[in-house]
């Protein structure tokens, strides 16, 4: 089989509500829907888990977190668990990263040859939860409201600063792919942090949306005493009591959201321009990490399994698959199988414990009838909860919590709990079964917790004395760059140009 190469453009915190079928109509984002034209379109694709490394983590590996033990942002992702960049790497594959994946741990790569950035979050231990001491807020790294209270314009910020050099250097390998010096196939991975908050953009993307009819959420504040549990305990943790959140910041914050998104295009069209410049052919996959509630319920960011927040959006342009949208459940965990299966790649040696089933199939035609399963163990958790969605249903459970049931054909907007209704009773009781047979809740919960306990104790010894840190340092070779004099200026020119001799 031909082994194609492969463009994988990652974002973080995108809303896959907002991809209906591609981007909504009223989104300014030319780039992703002339890629959405070409691509199939997974309408119904949810994350692994509504969190950064613990999706990232799951979407690399195929595995959901209580089988790779990325709990949360600060669990270590363990060399040992291949990735699709392990399974590439090995079929032959040059395999590069530019810009985030959140990894945790020492071990940086995780079967990328080539790294060409550092990350924009810390790798070590430093937000570790901890379930002994349910209801305390970490001031110094959990989230609060002050991105939506702070939400307005800024032509330069952290996150700019990051998303502008990933987008740099992606283009600057895909030019050097061209040139034909290696010639094994490429897998390159290009993953922003866009449009996480801070809800902050650049003007001339901010005035995009000035007579934006979407600055309200479709769902208004809910009370405190009217939320969910989990909910509730979400609200605790974003410190909601010290905020006085008006309308106004929820236009601002979900404004300067959908200006970030149409700044995302354009990155991604300075990459995609690249790559049709340059005459490569390549199968795309566009992804998120999880998504945003933007204000929906009063919730905003994500750690929730309401679909504003674990939804995602998805776009595969495959020769391999026929462009068009399928409504068929699926995950941001079935990615890792799905490039093998394009690139016939065997991941048979690991399957029995691999969680995400190749997307391909449905592509082409077929159908798909498995549940798609979901974790989250993290930060405003006391406890691991976990949650299916199963055909038209999503099913929710934590040890703590009462039941939540929903039809998401006649509920999408999730206002109706359908749990203790008496008419649901049989489809409660189906349901519940298979996410019984699958978790055991106090086991998830007992690992989590010797995770977390372990983790403090490293931690604070390693902040004792010298420190070694884990960050990535990406390296550039300076003697190696332009011209040098142990170099033939000729030959360099000419294996420097592409296309030569035009």
């Amino acid at each position: 089989m031909n082994k194609p190469n492969i463009l994988i453009i990652m974002v973080d915190q995108l809303n896959g509500t907002l991809f209906p079928d591609g981007p909504a109509d009223w989104l300014h984002a030319p780039n992703l829907k002339k890629l959405a034209a070409r691509s199939t379109r997974f309408q119904q694709c949810y994350t692994a888990s509504p969190l950064c490394a613990p999706g990232r983590a799951s979407f690399m590996s195929g595995q959901l977190p209580s089988r790779t033990g990325v709990y949360d942002n600060a669990a270590e992702f363990a060399s040992s668990i291949p990735t699709y960049a392990h399974h590439l790497r090995r079929a032959g594959y040059q395999t590069c990263l530019s810009g985030k994946m959140h990894f945790v741990g020492a071990d940086q790569l995780h079967g990328f040859e080539e790294r060409l950035t550092t990350d924009v979050y810390p790798p070590d231990f430093g937000w570790t939860p901890d379930y002994r001491k349910p209801g305390e807020r970490i001031d110094w790294w959990y989230h609060n409201m002050g991105s939506v209270t702070g939400a307005g314009v800024a032509e330069i910020t952290n996150q700019m600063e990051y998303d502008d050099e990933v987008a740099y250097h992606a283009t600057r390998k895909i030019y050097d792919l061209s040139r034909g010096h290696d010639a094994r196939p490429w897998c390159l991975t290009v993953s922003f942090t866009h449009p996480h908050d801070p809800y902050v953009a650049r003007k001339k993307y901010w005035d995009l949306y000035e007579d934006c009819e979407h600055l309200l959420p479709e769902i208004g504040p809910i009370p405190y005493e009217d939320q969910d549990a989990h909910s509730q305990r979400i609200l605790d943790a974003n410190d909601r009591d010290n905020f006085n959140i008006t309308e106004d910041h929820v236009r601002r914050a979900r404004r300067a959201y959908f200006a970030n998104i149409s700044y995302l295009d354009d990155k991604i069209g300075e990459v995609l321009e690249a790559l049709e410049g340059t005459r490569q052919d390549a199968t795309i996959l566009f992804v998120s990490d999880h998504g945003d509630m933007l204000g929906d319920r009063g919730l905003w960011y994500k750690m929730s399994f309401y679909d504003g927040s674990s939804r995602v959006p998805m776009m595969v342009a495959s020769p391999e698959m026929k462009p068009g949208l399928i409504t068929t459940p699926v995950s941001n965990i079935d990615i890792c199988p799905t490039l093998c299966d394009l690139a016939g790649v065997s991941m048979d040696e690991v399957m029995p414990w691999t969680d995400g089933i190749s997307v391909v199939p449905l592509g082409q035609g077929q159908t798909r009838e498995e549940p798609v399963a979901m974790e989250y163990a993290a930060e405003a958790s006391y406890a691991p909860l976990v949650s299916l969605r199963d055909g038209k249903w999503k099913f929710n459970m934590c040890s703590l919590d009462p039941d939540q049931l929903f039809d998401m054909e006649a509920d999408p907007l999730e206002l109706t709990n359908l749990a203790d209704h008496p008419d649901h009773q049989d489809t409660l009781k189906t349901i519940r079964a298979k996410a019984e047979a699958r978790w055991d809740l106090d086991a998830f919960d007992a690992a989590v917790r010797h995770s977390q306990a372990g983790r403090w104790v490293v931690y604070e010894a390693l902040r004792n004395g010298s420190y070694f840190p884990w960050d990535y340092q990406p390296l550039q070779k300076a003697s190696e760059r332009y011209m040098r004099n142990h170099m033939d200026l000729n030959v360099l020119e000419e294996n420097q140009r592409f296309p030569r001799g035009e």
